[in-house]
């Protein structure tokens, strides 16, 4: 079964309206990140998508943390995200505030043993500053990982059950990217298509057709750097590792 551990469907609706249609068609099982209650309520009435709810780091709303923690206790939410630290440029200067919220929002995480899917933008000091915290949540996982895989191997050898999911990142000459698909252990991945955030080169927004490519070439940059699987298998292995981290 193909899956999306981070995706908008609320977003992508309105630049492709039979996106679901298309999804149906595919069979794809999702994660749906969300930050407002109207995105959240219509990811939730979907089938097999799993809705997460997060502060996102761009978007600090904390009144938004009383709708996550109401949400955690009706038990209406898969995982929170996404959610995390941003510092690329213009987002720096509310490090302080990110860091508090974020702080907040793993507290729900480990008090509702929730899954977290992490948005990381110039800020993996800041990770692995609170490892500590992060190996008691139930899982980590890193929507389009910004790291290394020696980054990668070192939150693993800390403790974390840490996932790794990758878009149409790997088809855009991102070396990091490229090197972690290819090196780390394949139950560690996760894909995804950051719908309609991230599409492929040409396209004007992202997609569950994206899919299969991604893991076509996520399968052939494996089995270049001798971690030889095709591309079924390596879809059936994320499938394990999408419910392990997302399912109770």
């Amino acid at each position: 079964m193909l899956t999306d551990v981070h995706c908008h469907p609320y977003d992508l609706a309105r630049v492709f309206p039979e996106a679901e249609i298309e999804r149906e068609k595919l069979g794809v099982l999702a994660a749906a990140s969300a930050c407002a209650l109207e995105e959240f309520t219509f990811n939730e009435a979907l089938p097999n998508m799993l809705p997460c709810f997060g502060i996102h780091p761009q978007g600090l709303i904390k009144e938004n943390i009383e709708i996550l923690n109401k949400l955690a206790i009706e038990k209406r939410i898969a995982g929170i995200g996404e959610c995390g630290y941003d510092l690329f440029e213009d987002f720096k200067e509310t490090e302080a505030i990110q860091e508090e919220i974020f702080a907040a929002q793993l507290e729900i995480a480990l008090k509702f043993d929730l899954p977290v899917i992490l948005h990381v933008r110039r800020a993996m000091h800041k990770i692995f500053s609170i490892s500590n915290t992060l190996a008691k949540c139930k899982a980590v996982i890193f929507h389009t990982w910004p790291g290394t895989p020696e980054e990668a191997f070192s939150l693993l050898q800390r403790g974390v059950n840490v996932y790794f999911s990758f878009g149409n990142v790997i088809m855009l000459n991102h070396k990091k990217a490229i090197k972690s698909c290819a090196l780390l252990p394949a139950e560690r991945l996760l894909t995804e298509t950051d719908t309609p955030y991230a599409p492929r080169r040409g396209e004007s927004y992202s997609s569950w057709k994206d899919l299969p490519l991604i893991l076509e070439t996520a399968a052939a940059l494996r089995t270049e750097a001798g971690n030889s699987i095709n591309a079924k298998d390596l879809e059936t292995q994320i499938e394990i590792n999408f419910k392990k981290a997302l399912y109770k």
